[in-house]
């Protein structure tokens, strides 16, 4: 017996969707609200000239907190997705399947995406920032190795013995 459920994401979409480039952050705390608002008219984020560890700090104030942030790029090859869930109004026959009301859809893509602090100044050690890392470490473990690769790989470790 299966437990869990399914679902599906629909990347793609009916048509364009926005670029949020610059515009999506990842606060260090949890808003619980999940409507429209005017987050522009509030929070408003201004660059500064301090520089860590090849960053550049940007600063605003978020419900009377300082934070401190950065904005860096995904990695090559990566997008950000902003998802919807797909209304059960919208949803055609074929999409629908027993037991599923799961449906994600792309609402805006992004390339890059502004972290904040509220304690210390952004930096390369920073948990958020290591994690990009692994992503080269999956793509590694996951390429297809060659034969040739093996051979050469047998006979370096036949010379360390």
């Amino acid at each position: 017996m299966e437990n869990g459920s399914h679902g599906s994401i629909n990347l793609g979409g009916g048509g364009e969707a926005a670029d949020m480039s610059g515009k999506v952050h990842l606060l260090p705390c949890s808003v619980k609200f999940d409507g429209a608002c005017s987050v522009s008219q509030y929070f408003r984020p201004k660059p500064t000239e301090l520089e860590v560890e090849g960053l550049r700090v940007d600063e605003a104030h978020f419900r009377g907190r300082k934070l401190q942030g950065t904005s860096i790029a995904l990695p090559q090859g990566f997008s950000g997705f902003v998802l919807q869930k797909k209304g059960l109004g919208k949803r055609k026959a074929s999409d629908m399947f027993e037991g599923s009301e799961n449906c994600w859809e792309t609402n805006a893509k992004f390339r890059n995406i502004t972290y904040w602090k509220h304690d210390s100044l952004p930096s390369q050690h920073d948990t958020f920032l290591r994690s990009f890392h692994w992503l080269a470490v999956a793509k590694a473990m996951y390429l297809p190795v060659e034969a040739e690769e093996l051979v050469a790989a047998s006979i370096a470790l036949d010379k360390m013995k």
